[in-house]
């Protein structure tokens, strides 16, 4: 889902949003910075397998997954980082690492952590390690409805 084919979903469901281009970067704070974006505004998408069921964990920029509460968010028996290889080919027209968080539209469970629902709003990667996506978090948990719990290590 290359950043047109994100804009034309977004268009269809009448949601605003801006595409902000920026240098080539890998990590979420190099994003930010060089988007000009407060880290924590920054959504990341951290794909998961809960119980083998591959998912999504979006989160802000600045903390990273507990595993142990995502676990019992999900009711999962078993939490697990994915790794590149289980998921690579879910993606094909996405950059490997700039997956964005709309699990939705590939079948696949979205977990949000409380602290970014708590955003006015987020920015996130559009398919590429060059452009994001940036809407009311508020557009975004309505077109994806995700759970929204806490399982982030601030």
């Amino acid at each position: 889902m290359p950043v047109k084919t994100l804009s034309n979903f977004l268009d269809d469901n009448k949601v605003k949003y801006v595409t902000i281009r920026h240098s080539i970067a890998y990590t979420t704070q190099q994003i930010a910075e060089s988007a000009h974006i407060p880290g924590n505004e920054m959504a990341k998408t951290v794909m998961v397998k809960l119980d083998g069921r591959l998912a999504m964990a979006v989160l802000r920029g600045t903390d990273k997954v507990d595993l142990d509460l995502l676990r019992g968010t999900a009711d999962a028996k078993k939490a697990e980082l994915a790794t590149e290889v289980q998921f690579q080919g879910m993606f094909p027209s996405i950059e490997l690492g700039a997956m964005p968080p709309f699990g939705n539209l590939y079948d696949m469970a979205v977990y949000v952590d409380e602290a970014l629902a708590r955003d006015e709003r987020i920015a996130f990667n559009a398919g590429t390690h060059s452009e994001l996506i940036q809407l009311d978090y508020a557009d975004f948990e309505r077109l994806v409805q995700p759970s929204v719990a806490n399982f982030s290590l601030g």
